[in-house]
Formats: C-alpha cells, structure tokens, sequence
C-alpha cells in the first residue's frame, strides 16, 4: 500500500513539472522553441532598409520574428490610435510629434521608457518631443529640415545664392523664373501646405508659443501674422513662382519636375533627399528656407522636426520582445545604417554621415531653427483650418477673407 502511495506522488510531481515546463516565460518565447511574433507599424517607405535591420534582427534573436505593417503617411496620422487600442498590431509603432503623440499618450498607449538603457543612446536635446510630464514615451528617430531643397547646380549656374530677406527670396524665383526655371515645386494637393507653412511663418510669429495662445483663444488667424503668411503665399502663386495647377500637384509630381531638373527648389524638406537622388543621383541638393522678413529681423534660419517617434504599446503581449527590438534600432550601428541608406539624420550619439546628402546640410545642425510650428498644434481640425487657409489664396480667396474662414472653425473647436 506504501508502495502505491509513494509511486502515485512521484508521478503527479512529474505531471505536475511537465506542466510547469510547457507554460514556459509567460510573455517570452516559450521553452518549446515557439517564436514569439512582434508587430512593428510606421509610415516610412524605405522597405528594402528596414526589411534588411529585421531579417538582422531576426538572425541575432531567433525567438523573435518582427511583422511590419506600412501605410500612407497622412492615412497614419488618422488611423494609428484605433490600430493600437487592442494591442494586436503595432507592439513597437511610430508616431508623429504633436497632436498625434498627444492623443496616444492621453490614451495610455504609450510604455514608459524612462530609465531603460537605450534611451541613453539618443542625443537628449533631440527627444523632448517624446517627453511629457518627465517621462519619456518615445524616441525621436528621424531629424529632419521642413524647408525646402534646391538645385545647387542650377543656382551655380545661373549665379544664385540663398537670400537673407524677403525681398531676396522674391529676386531669386524671379531670375529663375525668367530662364524658363519652375522656381518651386509646391505640392499643394497634399503636404505642401503643411510643410511650407513653417518656414513661411517662422519670421512672422517668431513666438514659439504662438499656437498654443491660438488653442487657448489667446491669439487669432486674423492677426498680422497669419494674413502676413497668407498674403505672401498668395504673392508666390500670382507672380508665377509655384508651378501651373500647384493645388492639383501632389508629392510624387512635385518631386518629378524637380528630379528632372524644371524646377530650382521643392517645397518639402529634406526627408525627400532620398526619393530625389533615386530619381537623380547626378544632382547636388542643399537646403534654402525663405526669410519673410527684412533681414535685421529674422530670428530664425528654418525649421527642424524629431519625428518617426518610436515607442512600445502599453498593451503589447510582449513588452520585452518590443523593448529588445527597439534596444537594437537604437544602437549606433544599426542608427547609422538607417540615416547613410535612408538620407535622413538620426538623432543617436556617434553615427558618422557617409551620405553624400547628409554630408552636404551637416552645417545646419549648427544654425538657428526653430522646431516645427505645425506640429505644436494640438487639434487636428485646427491644424486642417489652418492649413487648408493656405489653399484657399492660391485658389484665389484673399488672404483677409481665408484667415476668416479658418479663424470661424478655430472658434468652433474652443467652444465645444
């Protein structure tokens, strides 16, 4: 009878290790060799370069396979927030600086980040964009210039040099006008608005908290500033500086006229060095953003943006595995490799800029830019007003009755 009892405990105490050794590490891969799958969700386009940093990924980690989703930018921005809600996509995800990383972080789906190692890898100046409240819920991957970028052999050619004031900047599409050049390639039936705005604006309202006194009601679209902005954007579209049907005109056409060298500039900025010199790689590119003011009273040089903001959804089922994947994009070699195959600078200490594109704006690290104006907005209806203002004075609406317009729906949103 012992006999029995003592062999029966013995075997439930084996059942009852195996069972243990099958549940495995909870969220990690599993004792059974089972991968753990991660989703990793973004905007940018660069497919062969983050296709290549996760089959890497992948070798080094071979528990863990990364699944990446890519969609159209601006469907990002308004589709992100419902595609991380529930935690089945997007374990690591990146989002825009502003009203879109505000909304994510009022919803709780950002993991804190403060304290982890990695974080420490990035330059500190350069990931406030991630921060609220002392915390740091994402990290900045890309530093870029929303201003635009010229033809260096076109302004060689034809004797041109940036200019330091408005006047200049008007001289200079002028010239080129007159030589049968587009001077700017604006496309105004997508991001144009959007990204030309900032430096437009930069001088008139040269209070960074000017839109959030606009949020509060504190300031208005019908103020100088604004009708200033929108009367010189009208003053490049009637003389003849942006090209024929702008509005109509969306990126990829933007950059075609530029790539095949019938216009001088294009109204982006300078994520679009890569797309450009695939088109061309003959051309040499820099960056130009037009001072709207007299130039005793420019307090700004032109813009810059930390975006690709990267993070861990708080309700990812495997926060560890999200975390190791992000711990590698965030070292230097890997950093290195996006920003030299990308064309696009990464704010991670020690990468060294191989890029010929990257070496040629390296000196704008150094100069005085303000950080995107567009991006402080916090309401995206209001962003829409005040960009869609833009496009209404080059579809003809004077300046005075298009703040207006934009002003009414600003009211609006204050007063829901």
């Amino acid at each position: 009878m012992k006999k029995k009892k003592s062999s029966s405990l013995v075997m439930l105490t084996l059942a009852f290790s195996l069972a243990l050794s099958a549940c495995g590490g909870g969220n990690s891969t599993s004792s059974s060799g089972d991968q753990v799958k991660i989703s990793f969700i973004h905007w940018n386009s660069d497919a062969k370069v983050w296709n290549e940093i996760i089959s890497n990924f992948e070798t080094d980690n071979p528990g863990i396979e990364v699944s990446m989703q890519t969609f159209p930018s601006e469907q990002y921005q308004t589709t992100a927030q419902a595609k991380l809600m529930d935690g089945s996509v997007g374990d690591v995800f990146a989002s825009f600086p502003g009203a879109q990383f505000e909304s994510l972080a009022k919803a709780g789906i950002y993991t804190d980040l403060t304290g982890e190692s990695f974080v420490d890898n990035y330059k500190p100046d350069l990931i406030k964009s991630g921060a609220k409240e002392d915390k740091q819920y994402a990290l900045p991957y890309n530093l870029i210039y929303n201003i635009p970028v010229y033809n260096v052999g076109l302004f060689e050619k034809y004797g041109l040099t940036p200019p330091d004031d408005w006047e200049g900047f008007l001289a200079l599409c002028e010239k080129l006008k007159s030589e049968g050049i587009i001077p700017l390639a604006f496309p105004g039936a997508d991001i144009g608005p959007g990204q030309f705005m900032n430096p437009m604006m930069m001088n008139n309202a040269p209070d960074e908290e000017i839109f959030a006194k606009l949020e509060a009601g504190d300031a208005k679209l019908t103020d100088e500033w604004w009708v200033k902005t929108l009367a010189q954007f009208k003053e490049l579209n009637d003389k003849g500086y942006f090209q024929d049907g702008a509005l109509g005109t969306n990126t990829d056409g933007a950059i075609a006229l530029f790539v095949q060298e019938k216009a001088a500039m294009l109204a982006t900025g300078s994520y679009s060095m890569s797309a450009i010199l695939a088109g061309n790689p003959d051309l040499s590119l820099n960056l130009i953003a037009p001072i709207t003011v007299a130039s005793s009273e420019a307090k700004y040089e032109g813009i810059h943006t930390t975006t690709f903001m990267l993070g861990v959804n708080s309700k990812s089922k495997h926060p560890e595995e999200a975390k190791k994947f992000l711990a590698y994009l965030s070292s230097t070699e890997v950093a290195s490799k996006v920003a030299n195959e990308t064309e696009q600078d990464v704010p991670v200490k020690d990468i060294e800029y191989t890029a010929p594109a990257l070496q040629a704006i390296s000196d704008w690290s150094t100069k005085n830019t303000r950080f995107q104006p567009r991006y402080l907005i916090k309401s995206i209806e209001i962003q829409k007003a005040v960009t869609s203002s833009i496009q209404e004075v080059i579809s003809g609406t004077s300046p005075e009755k298009a703040a207006q317009n934009a002003q009414v729906i600003v009211d609006q949103q204050l007063n829901q």
